[in-house]
């Protein structure tokens, strides 16, 4: 075969088109300009006498290029290079920092800070914006969604996370409050703050045996405590009096809230502090130990610090941020008398989405922050040894020695752990990345799909997080979890859901609410304020309604949704808790329209439209599923179609109605385990493995959803006849039997492509080593196997045993061949060239990618589309496999006792119906929630097989192979949709007569990939026993084993004095004999087998001084 090797050296043009692309111009790169910083803190601090700050006043990220000056055709890095060159695929981040001595400025630096990961089809992506032509040219997908990192050649994902809904004051009880301090209860209210970047904060309110109210947040993870009474009177300039009358608002009649107020207010003026000025000055001197400020600060300077950074850090006027403390301290005292229900922390409707996006950000401000740090203390390091002069140069090198983006972003993404010193306010530091395993479409499109409760919760032994709650109803799938440990904790979101992403102005939103007949916060309403809801947007009280008039403005809010009049949100949500009387959730008007939120599509009967709503929206709602479900006056909204509760891959099941929910479970985890045709350029592609199936083919009963999401793209199985029938003995136990000349002609066919990067600058065991890919002329070692530059051939077979690659060192021209290690076959399919950034990489680095044959084999797992897994169990000849009256040999045989107890209705379903589509030459629908009782499937395809002239029920007569003698029971026989799993028994298999043994033990080493052995334990010891075999044991413990002779002494009976006497020089025909150092006996010593750890162990007992006596008999 023709070599042909793409070089990967980004010296090369961009060339190559794919399936029919044609050149065409390009988009220009785009220049990186600076982008203005939000809430990235000034550094400020004093070497000696002068003081000198430090301000971020603008970060640029430029899209991926290689290094300037360097001589290339195209300067932009695309993605597939970076897969290729096992790199990663990032951008150079520029900040400009501006610095000011003693409070004068002195003008502006830009400094290089490093590299950053760029996302994948993002704005700073090389590839965005490119049509489907544009992609195929640069070795792209035809359609390459994005939305991954590539880190060292691989694809990551960040996951998706559950989070507290974010500026939600929530009612909670927690027994472990108590050990908090005396007088804590278990009573409190918590708010997860969560700035406009994202910057987030926990604050909580406890409750204290007392009645008095204790605020709580956490600040550089140590966890600070600040009385209510402290926090109102330092965030506005009230009188006492007035704050009482603002905490009251709603509550006058409650005699004990009015004492709790009364006390707290009290313990302020005993505190000394009568104005907001002294209060000020009194939390400043508290707690600036502990915030790491300036000398010169004031203390007022350190208060206003913990309240912007510390109490409700999403709202900056301090008056929005006292009137949230009140609200927050009204539903704590209603929560504490039962007046109010505790809200559920693992319901959905207090839930929000931590995209990969807003945590990239989180990490990026948080890297910002410690530069700067970094820098300080490399300047105050420097000052402490010698005189320093503040200038340009100065400040230039110290930035050159603070550490750099890169590491920090890559370790993230690489192992998804996450370095922080605040903790970002979230709950885990591990499992946060995922690699995006292209092993199926199904698979790969879940990784954006699935949503992650936290590690943190699969260590708890509750269930309570795991259970499926009715909240979550159209928005995470029931069926598409894992079944074991993560279950419950990683679920996948409905194929209509999707997560608000986009930052919408609110401004207009409050004259709005007035417009409606909202009073404003400061205006008193016409009806008590017990009579009123509180209205909240986006966790800021903005005023109070009347009671009769709030489900009306509720209800024009929601039309100005979904018209989109007055420029309201269309995804935003509005909410009204009504009051009942009774302990329900705590009252108010909300308003939410901050991202995070999960939403989703339903139809609004009263206007006739789609609207989105949320998911606390959701349960004030009456949706109904169906049409007849409809009752007029009561439900208010109707579900698009019946199956939009279901995830991408639960909509791919056929008929999964029909099946126990076990089941349907089963098919979404081994639908993204299956083998089928996940990308289409192969050839440019570097995965360490990639699945091929060879014959896929388009289902014949198919689910409305397949088509929509253009599976047929990316199959992933094959249509086969199945007959039910016990047929030998082969098809017990979830196996079954394959008809050979199907599998002869390429039934599930499948390779492996396996990728091996190759640098022989690890190779090196000697500095100046200059080691090059090659071979010597007329080398025998490698024959006719390697080309002339050691690589080998394309299209060549790889035996086991063959060079596989060869170089030398240039210095000492001495050559090395290295052997092929598999013990498959394997054909080379591709080599490539990779060079450095600046393409003046000499000849040390390789991709080799070969291809390994994989039809199935004796104990590879097939599965149905509904959960039904077995294993090839025999290939049977055709002659010997039975047939029906009209010639008809199925390709698979399945075992009847499958069914009973799986109760897999729908795979029995899709055989009457796949039998019908290829009758007919249609593919019918298998979209769930179609048939019903009153309409049977069963009936409905019972009569398209009789039309055809087949039986109702799918049965037909059939013939031994074997004896040709026609079978008495009529057989059901249809077609039925077959996948193929990665689970195959070349990966798994593990046998061996000789092979390494562990250096202390002396026994086999365990492990397949060291060729170790299997362990033979207690259970399999009992076995033995069991049947009667116990001398097996000696062979399988012993022989096969450690088994070993020992010199014991029988006089003393110890195994570790007896010695071997020293050579005599008398004569050297003497023999050498045993005898005890302790007794001195010669004729006492006898040779003994025993276990070598045995013997081990007996030396470790010797050291501990611990003797160890045998009697030998």
């Amino acid at each position: 075969l023709r070599r042909q090797r793409g070089r990967l050296s980004r010296r090369a043009g961009a060339g190559g088109a794919g399936r029919g692309a044609r050149r065409r111009a390009l988009p220009r790169p785009r220049r990186a300009d600076p982008v203005p910083l939000q809430d990235v803190p000034s550094v400020e601090f004093a070497l000696k006498d002068t003081r000198l700050a430090l301000t971020l006043v603008g970060v640029s990220i430029a899209p991926p290029a290689v290094p300037a000056g360097t001589v290339c055709q195209e300067r932009r890095v695309f993605p597939a290079e970076c897969r290729g060159l096992r790199s990663t695929y990032r951008g150079r981040i520029t900040a400009d920092i501006s610095w000011s001595v003693n409070d004068m400025p002195q003008g502006t630096i830009k400094q290089p800070l490093g590299y950053i990961p760029i996302m994948v089809k993002s704005k700073l992506c090389n590839l965005c914006g490119f049509s489907p032509q544009d992609l195929l040219q640069h070795h792209e997908e035809e359609e390459e969604m994005g939305g991954y990192f590539i880190i060292n050649g691989l694809e990551k994902v960040i996951r998706m996370l559950i989070m507290p809904r974010r500026n939600f004051p929530l009612a909670m009880a927690r027994h472990k409050w108590k050990n908090r301090g005396p007088g804590f209860t278990e009573y409190g209210v918590v708010m997860h703050c969560v700035k406009d970047e994202h910057t987030a904060i926990n604050m909580n309110l406890h409750y204290l045996e007392n009645g008095c109210v204790m605020v709580n947040f956490i600040f550089r993870k140590e966890l600070f405590f600040l009385p209510l009474g402290f926090a109102l009177k330092a965030l506005v300039n009230f009188p006492d009096y007035q704050i009482f009358e603002e905490l009251m608002k709603g509550r006058e009649d409650d005699t004990f809230f009015a004492n709790c107020v009364t006390e707290m207010m009290r313990a302020v003026v005993d505190a000394g502090c009568l104005t907001q000025q002294n209060v000020l000055d009194y939390l400043g001197k508290s707690f600036r130990v502990k915030l790491n400020l300036p000398e010169w600060y004031s203390n007022e300077q350190a208060a206003d610090f913990i309240l912007s950074n510390c109490i409700c850090i999403h709202l900056t006027n301090r008056i929005e941020k006292f009137y949230l403390l009140c609200m927050m301290t009204q539903k704590l005292y209603a929560f504490a008398k039962g007046e109010c229900m505790e809200d559920n922390p693992d319901s959905l409707m207090n839930h929000e989405v931590l995209t990969p996006g807003q945590l990239f950000l989180m990490f990026l401000k948080e890297r910002l922050e410690t530069w700067l740090q970094s820098v300080r203390f490399v300047l105050e390091k420097r000052a402490e040894k010698a005189d320093i002069s503040l200038n340009t140069d100065t400040l230039v090198k110290a930035f050159s020695l603070a550490p750099d983006f890169t590491k920090p972003f890559e370790y993230l993404l690489a192992t998804g752990n996450l370095r922080s010193k605040t903790g970002l306010g979230m709950l885990q530091a591990s499992g946060l990345c995922v690699v995006g395993d292209k092993l199926n479409f199904i698979r790969y499109l879940s990784h954006f799909r699935c949503i992650h409760r936290g590690a943190a919760f699969s260590q708890m032994r509750t269930t309570t997080v795991r259970k499926l709650l009715p909240e979550s109803w159209g928005f995470l799938c029931p069926v598409d979890t894992p079944d074991g440990e993560p279950c419950g904790l990683m679920n996948h979101m409905t194929a209509l859901c999707e997560i608000v992403t986009e930052m919408v102005p609110v401004t207009d939103i409050p004259p709005l609410l007035c417009s409606l007949g909202v009073n404003p916060i400061d205006a008193a309403p016409s009806q008590p304020y017990s009579e009123c809801y509180r209205v909240v947007l986006d966790g800021s009280m903005v005023g109070w309604v009347e009671r009769e008039l709030a489900p009306e403005i509720a209800q024009t809010l929601r039309r100005f949704k979904i018209t989109q009049e007055k420029r309201f949100p269309a995804r935003a949500e509005v909410v009204l808790i009504p009051m009942t009387g009774k302990p329900s959730l705590y009252p108010g008007l909300f308003i939410f329209t901050n991202p995070c939120r999960m939403v989703r599509p339903v139809r609004n009967l009263s206007f006739g439209k789609n609207e989105w709503i949320g998911t606390l929206e959701q349960i004030f709602m009456n949706v109904a599923t169906l049409e007849s479900e409809v009752v007029p006056g009561v439900t208010t909204h109707q579900e698009l179609f019946p199956h939009s509760i279901l995830s991408v891959v639960a909509n791919l099941i056929p008929f999964s109605d029909h099946n126990q929910s076990p089941r349907n479970m089963y098919q979404c985890q081994m639908g993204k385990q299956t083998m089928g045709f996940p990308v289409y350029n192969y050839k440019d592609r570097s995965d360490n493995k990639l699945y091929h199936l060879h014959t896929p083919q388009s289902p014949l009963v198919r689910p409305s959803m397949y088509d929509y999401y253009g599976m047929d793209s990316y199959p992933v199985g094959t249509n086969s006849i199945v007959a039910v029938i016990s047929y030998s003995g082969y098809d017990m136990e979830d196996a079954m039997i394959v008809n050979k000349s199907s599998w002869q002609r390429g039934f599930a066919y499948g390779s492996v492509i396996k990728a091996e990067s190759i640098d022989l600058s690890l190779k090196a065991s000697r500095a100046g080593d200059n080691l090059v890919f090659g071979i010597r002329p007329g080398d025998p070692n490698v024959g006719e196997k390697l080309d002339a530059d050691g690589l080998p051939f394309v299209g060549s077979i790889l035996q086991p045993g063959d060079p596989y690659y060869s170089f030398m060192n240039l210095n000492t021209g001495e050559t090395f061949t290295v052997y092929y290690p598999s013990k498959e076959v394997a054909i080379v399919d591709n080599v490539r060239l990779c060079s450095n950034d600046r393409g003046t990489g000499k000849f040390k680095k390789v991709c080799i990618t070969v291809r390994v044959p994989r039809n199935p084999t004796i104990g590879d797992k097939f599965a149905s589309r509904h959960g039904q897994k077995g294993i090839l169990s025999q290939l049977w000849p055709v002659e010997d496999m039975p047939f029906t009256e009209n010639g008809m040999v199925p390709d698979i045989l399945f075992n009847p006792h499958g069914f009973p107890s799986r109760m897999t209705i729908g795979m029995l379903i899709e055989s009457m119906a796949g039998k019908s589509a290829a009758l007919h030459g249609v593919s019918y629908d298998a979209t769930p929630f179609t048939f019903t009782e009153k309409k049977s499937a069963l009936k409905y395809f019972g009569e398209t097989l009789a039309s055809a002239g087949y039986n109702f029920f799918g049965t037909e007569k059939m013939y031994s192979g074997i004896s040709g003698v026609e079978l008495e029971a009529e057989i059901f026989v249809g077609v039925v949709y077959y996948q193929r799993l990665r689970h195959m028994v070349s990966d798994k298999f593990q046998v061996r007569t000789t092979g390494p043994r562990d250096a202390v033990t002396n026994q086999p080493v365990k492990g397949r990939n060291v060729e170790g052995g299997i362990r033979f334990g207690e259970m399999e010891r009992d076995a033995l026993l069991a049947h009667g075999t116990s001398f097996l044991l000696q062979d399988r413990l012993f022989n096969c084993s450690d088994g070993s002779v020992a010199y014991v002494c029988t006089s003393c009976g110890s195994m570790t004095s007896p010695v071997l006497e020293k050579l005599s020089h008398s004569s050297v025909t003497s023999s050498r004999r045993y005898s005890c150092s302790v007794c001195s006996e010669v004729d006492a010593i006898e040779v003994v087998p025993v276990p070598h750890v045995f013997r081990y162990f007996v030396a470790e007992l010797a050291a501990m001084n611990i003797k160890t006596k045998l009697n030998v008999e």
